[in-house]
């Protein structure tokens, strides 16, 4: 249903009167979004927040298609994913008229082939994966390369993030091949490489890894770059490094599911989180990049200068951007299982 014009986009957009005892339902990455602003979102606007989190795209993915798109209002995936749901027809078309703060987005980030005119999709943070080193215990100028995470040394020390693309993307990069491969022989030599590396792994883990380097239980192994940073505000021994194959970048968007129970509600969700200060705080808190390019005005130089969270030219163009492989992800996945349970 369209807005009453009489109303205006804005009005229509921040008016509690319009959205009286009604409610968005979000589901997204675990520490995603910073203490406060779902509460600051709900007195704008006088809608109520339901906030559920995912620890990966499968997992949120999963649960989307068994519940046929419906019990959520906004999601947040992987460019990947997103090119994935859309297909499938998973998502509800982005009415951008009720988006007025899309205005302050970078369009280098937009159109992209994941979402051609960005459709179903609103991009809101991007980042990395990459290597974490504790200095303490492992000379960070020493780590250069995905290939050191082999090092017989580090046995039963790597943490690897519980994500089949990304890992299988570090080994398909010392390969020389693509991480987003649709060659069934090059997944399988990344996957006879990886399990060569298994006697090094300690863990999967995509729900806070920065804990297990914090708690000192892993010295090495993948890490998201927000992570990353969240970490480093908690000790100066954790070290971020950028492998010369280049690291794992990604974008992940807002969208809305098929049969979403509140459409205009998302939307004005999506619109709150595209809001400067919204995008301010979002990066200052989660470490990643934002598109925001008003939030971005108002960040510390602390933040614009950090390596970490913005990685130089030369960084991004060695590294590689996941795209959607279709149905061949079911041969990824078909690897990652044999890879995680050792069948042979």
């Amino acid at each position: 249903m369209r807005p009453i014009v009489l109303l205006g986009l804005a009005a229509l957009a921040f008016s509690t009167s319009v959205f009286a005892n009604q409610k968005v339902v979000v589901y997204n990455w675990s520490q995603y979004i910073p203490d406060g602003l779902v509460a600051q979102f709900e007195k704008e606007t006088g809608i109520d927040v339901e906030y559920s989190t995912y620890e990966s795209n499968e997992s949120m993915y999963a649960k989307l298609k068994l519940m046929k798109s419906s019990g959520y209002d906004v999601v947040v995936p992987s460019a990947y994913f997103v090119s994935k749901m859309r297909k499938e027809g998973m998502l509800h078309p982005v009415d951008k008229t009720l988006i007025p703060n899309l205005k302050n987005l970078d369009t280098n980030l937009l159109n992209k082939p994941y979402d051609p005119n960005n459709q179903y999709s609103i991009p809101y943070l991007w980042g990395s994966t990459g290597i974490a080193v504790n200095g303490e215990e492992i000379d960070p100028k020493s780590i250069t390369s995905w290939s050191d995470l082999w090092n017989q040394k580090f046995a039963g020390d790597v943490l690897l993030t519980d994500d089949v693309r990304e890992v299988f993307q570090i080994a398909l990069a010392i390969k020389g091949y693509s991480g987003n491969t649709r060659n069934e022989k090059e997944i399988k030599e990344a996957y006879e490489l990886l399990k060569t590396l298994m006697p090094n792994v300690q863990a999967f883990n995509s729900d806070a890894p920065r804990m297990p380097y914090l708690a000192g239980d892993t010295n090495i192994g993948m890490i998201w770059n927000g992570e990353a940073w969240m970490a480093k505000e908690e000790t100066k021994h954790l070290h971020y490094i950028y492998p010369k194959e280049g690291a794992i970048f990604w974008v992940d968007s807002f969208v809305i599911p098929k049969n979403a129970s509140n459409v205009k509600a998302a939307h004005a969700f999506i619109n709150f989180m595209l809001k400067a200060t919204s995008a301010k705080k979002c990066m200052e808190h989660t470490g990643y990049a934002t598109p925001n390019l008003a939030g971005r005005a108002l960040l510390s130089n602390k933040v614009k200068n950090s390596p970490i969270i913005n990685p130089s030219k030369e960084d991004i163009e060695r590294g590689e951007f996941q795209d959607d492989v279709g149905d061949v992800i079911q041969i990824y996945q078909k690897y990652w299982n044999m890879l995680k349970t050792g069948a042979k």
